[in-house]
């Protein structure tokens, strides 16, 4: 970690975090969190464009976010985390193969390159850009398809990040367990589920995080499906260019197995998911009091405020443009899915009449 590096950056989005608030506090409608996502897009993409600041928004976006989740873990009771029960981990399992698949197909119809299909299906089902970076060792995509999956991302999450508490109060009437379902099942990255949930109720923005983090545990499933679609990929290109010598084929092989091996012990439950937990389990053993859980919450909406900055700073207007319509298409397209099978899976999983 360079902080030299890193102090531009992570000045910018504190600035834009404070001015975010401050307009928050006069908005209270729209929130702190809105104005702090907006300004980022927005400066992200004039004032401070250059690489200069690049190092500084990303260490905002994923740093000061994991810290923040750890802390929040401070402030619940183990109870609550498991509240979402059987019910909410079916839903997030069938939401994230509907998102992955959906993803998948889509690509293939509009012949996008798969290992850019995996990329989006990965952000949209787990967790935006850190499930893109995290499942990069495996699939080894071009440089240029991380930039643009991650920008699409983050954008058609900030997108649905308004819209999401707009629909859930039409048609689940600001019941508190759905529409914290369907935040926290379909918005690609944490600081998105915080942004919505505080434009609903405090309520639906813990539980919402908690339906978000369940998808973030499942990130080692995901990865470990992709590693076997990558290998099986190649070993369909190693046949169709009629490559059929035995020993050229084992060693192939070989390399497969070896950085399937590689990525696989790079990848582990994030950091920050065990943090949560540990925090969680000492707030309900009492070693955190009352006082001490509201310095954390404190702190940790500090934190989202300016990972959210971080994150608006990151969406990068220009490289979605110069892919043209197609991709902009292709993720919409998904957020769509998304949303209208996440609105089916719920109504299903808790009892509603269609």
């Amino acid at each position: 970690m360079n902080i030299k590096k890193i102090i531009p950056g992570f000045i910018v989005c504190s600035v834009i975090a404070y001015i975010g608030s401050v307009l928050g506090e006069v908005f209270p409608k729209l929130g702190g969190a809105s104005f702090s996502i907006i300004l980022g897009i927005i400066i992200g993409n004039t004032l401070a464009k250059i690489d200069k600041f690049a190092a500084g928004s990303v260490f905002s976006e994923s740093n000061l976010l994991s810290y923040s989740i750890v802390l929040l873990g401070g402030t619940l009771n183990i109870y609550s985390v498991f509240s979402v029960g059987v019910k909410g981990v079916s839903f997030i399992i069938l939401q994230m193969v509907t998102t992955v698949a959906a993803a998948l197909w889509i690509g293939k119809k509009m012949k996008f390159e798969k290992k850019f299909t995996y990329l989006m299906g990965s952000g949209n089902a787990v967790c935006g850009s850190s499930a893109i970076g995290a499942v990069s060792p495996v699939v080894k995509p071009e440089k240029s398809d991380l930039g643009i999956s991650i920008t699409i991302v983050n954008l058609v999450g900030t997108v649905l990040m308004f819209l999401l508490p707009l629909i859930s109060r039409i048609i689940f009437n600001g019941d508190t367990v759905m529409t914290s379902a369907l935040i926290g099942g379909i918005l690609q990255s944490v600081g998105q589920v915080i942004g919505a949930g505080q434009l609903v109720n405090s309520e639906v923005l813990e539980l919402a995080t908690i339906f978000k983090i369940i998808r973030i545990i499942f990130i080692v499933v995901l990865v470990t499906y992709l590693g076997k679609k990558v290998a099986a990929d190649s070993k369909m290109a190693q046949i169709e260019k009629e490559i059929k010598i035995e020993v050229e084929i084992e060693v192939n092989e070989a390399t497969l197995e070896g950085t399937k091996k590689n990525g696989f012990k790079k990848l582990n439950i994030p950091w920050y998911i065990t943090g949560f937990f540990i925090f969680t389990t000492l707030k309900t053993l009492g070693v955190f009091n009352g006082d001490l859980s509201n310095i954390f919450h404190f702190i940790s909406s500090k934190f989202e405020i300016i990972a959210l900055a971080g994150i608006g700073m990151r969406v990068k207007l220009s490289t979605l443009f110069s892919q043209g319509p197609k991709a902009i298409t292709y993720g919409l397209a998904i957020g769509v899915i998304q949303v209208v099978s996440a609105i089916t899976f719920i109504k299903i999983m808790y009892g509603l009449n269609f």
